[in-house]
């Protein structure tokens, strides 16, 4: 989820080329958003960075936008105040309402949420939602985390493969995340079937996706109830807190927070999940060198091979919607009022003008500064969270299943559609079959 105060961290060096691009190439531009396109974007965006590195494109909705591609104008328009998060400000036509943000938060009054609005607003929701990820509850969490993760493994590992997408990368964050909001086990099964409708893209049966967000406003509103009358120790009961004790919260502004906590905490982990499984099984000798620090009890080669997991090949494609509210000048182009934006972030973490070999997974990578998570008052606020499931999930599996292969050939493999989020629909894999004795804690000797 993009959205948090940016870590402080050096100032990477200014893209020196993100000026003014030259005239026009005499080469047409790549054809975007094609299922070839969703398999192996890259290529296209390093055409973009280097020919048109701001570029106004229609998207298959029918909206059209600017695609910021080059890290330097990404990091610049990640951080400017003059690209809002509110929608309100995009200047759409009749035929592109309501075609951008997540489909059906508009009917379901989920609009007031972090990805949807500015300071002061954003300032006062943020503040009171950032106190359940600080580095102390995160850690608090990880127990939780690990025992998920290893239940998870154990419904497969007798069989000697699973989808690691719906076994495994799927359920394990969103059980995780509706703990953490306060949702009943008994109820977080319904809470997983919303979220698939809601992640498949296009893929369900027509408006299957507006009634799943539908059905989950209805049910959040019910919980805000139960959780005013009996509070636990839970994100929901905090909100609802800090609302009785004058932060001025509202229903609908806590039934939002808590969806769109659901919504962004949970597909960008699967995706992160996925996305690096998949990319340490197409590199064998990075998943050797990962799998040989773990079994000697390192720690450091998995916290940075996770970022340059998130910057080789990262679960949030392109940043969340953006609106120019006056005429500026990004990249050399000019930018009318009420246009939106896409910061593509897959292309500026494989800049070479801030990457050195933007194309290679290097696991040891140190000067690795990515936008994976975002920058500026939206850097990801789940970032911690997702940090611990990734590595959780991911040394965990090394460990318990050490012959993990891929089942298909990667060129059989389908990539789920959608602007925002890149990930795989499916990832089969093989292994020899174990028992569920083998469980522990994978990270507890890190």
């Amino acid at each position: 989820m993009n959205d948090s105060p940016a870590p402080s961290t050096p100032e990477p060096p200014v893209c020196p080329h993100a000026t003014p691009h030259e005239a026009a190439p005499a080469a047409p531009a790549p054809e975007l958003f094609t299922w070839e396109f969703a398999s192996d974007p890259y290529p296209a965006y390093a055409w973009l960075r280097e020919h048109r590195p701001v570029h106004r494109t229609a998207l298959p909705s029918g909206v059209e936008a600017w695609l910021v591609t080059r890290y330097g104008d990404a990091r610049q328009a990640l951080a400017d105040a003059r690209l809002s998060k509110n929608p309100a400000n995009h200047a759409e036509s009749p035929h592109a309402k309501g075609k951008t943000g997540i489909p059906g938060e508009r009917k379901a009054e989920l609009m007031t949420h972090l990805l949807n609005i500015d300071p002061p607003d954003h300032t006062r929701l943020r503040r009171l939602v950032s106190k359940a990820f600080t580095p102390r509850r995160v850690a608090e969490f990880a127990p939780r985390v690990q025992e998920l993760t290893d239940r998870l493994i154990d419904g497969f590992i007798e069989e000697g493969k699973a989808d690691l997408i719906h076994d495994f990368a799927f359920p394990l964050p969103i059980y995780a995340i509706c703990d953490l909001l306060g949702v009943p086990r008994e109820d977080q099964d319904d809470f997983r079937d919303w979220a698939g409708m809601m992640i498949r893209h296009g893929g369900g049966p027509r408006g299957g996706v507006a009634r799943s967000v539908k059905k989950m406003r209805g049910y959040l509103a019910e919980l805000i109830h139960r959780k005013r009358e009996n509070p636990g120790d839970d994100l929901i009961s905090g909100l609802i807190r800090a609302s009785d004790h004058g932060e001025h919260l509202t229903e609908n502004e806590a039934a939002a927070m808590a969806f769109i906590l659901l919504f962004a905490g949970f597909e960008t982990t699967v995706n992160l999940i996925g996305n690096g499984t998949y990319a340490l099984l197409r590199h064998r000798e990075r998943r050797a060198e990962l799998q040989a620090s773990l079994d000697a009890g390192e720690s450091a080669l998995l916290a940075t091979g996770l970022e340059e997991l998130l910057r080789f090949d990262g679960p949030v494609e392109m940043a969340t919607w953006r609106y120019a509210t006056e005429p500026l000048t990004l990249g050399g182009e000019e930018i009318a009022a009420g246009d939106p934006v896409l910061v593509v972030l897959a292309a500026a973490d494989r800049d070479p003008e801030r990457f050195t070999d933007p194309d290679t997974l290097d696991l040891a990578r140190s000067d690795n500064q990515h936008l994976g998570y975002g920058h500026g008052i939206h850097y990801c606020l789940g970032a911690p969270l997702a940090r611990l499931e990734g590595q959780t999930a991911l040394a965990t599996l090394l460990r318990r299943l050490p012959d993990l292969r891929l089942a298909e050939e990667p060129t059989d493999l389908r990539w789920r559609g959608g602007l925002i989020m890149r990930g795989l629909r499916t990832l089969p894999v093989e292994f020899e079959p174990g028992n569920r004795s083998g469980k522990s804690d994978a990270l507890s000797t890190l």
